[in-house]
């Protein structure tokens, strides 16, 4: 079954079709930052995605329910992510189940880094 996810303040909506996600080229398959990836939405990940790093912060705004919760090296690398908050995830650890749409912010400090 497919699911929304709007990524803001772009306002690009990607309908994500689970069976059709292409082979991981950074993070999890099926994980916030492919999906980003692959709409041509230039999410930062200096690690590779692997949760080395929290380039790729990203703010659940809607739907974090369907996103299982983050592992301790996730939040260890959250906790020096600028701008966290309670949705606060790293887009490459984020795989959500398909069972919601989702609203996920690009924090202002990243927006630089995100084609327009």
């Amino acid at each position: 079954m497919s699911y929304k996810i709007t990524f803001q303040p772009l306002g690009k909506t990607v309908e994500v079709d689970p069976s059709s996600l292409k082979e991981p080229r950074d993070g999890l398959r099926g994980g916030l930052l492919q999906i980003a990836l692959d709409a041509d939405i230039d999410l930062d990940h200096a690690c590779g995605g692997i949760a080395a790093c929290s380039t790729c912060h990203v703010i659940v705004k809607e739907g974090g329910d369907s996103i299982p919760d983050a592992s301790d090296d996730e939040e260890d690398m959250l906790d020096s992510a600028p701008g966290l908050t309670l949705q606060s995830r790293l887009a490459c650890q984020a795989v959500p189940d398909g069972s919601k749409d989702l609203v996920v912010e690009i924090p202002s400090w990243n927006r630089n880094m995100v084609k327009e």
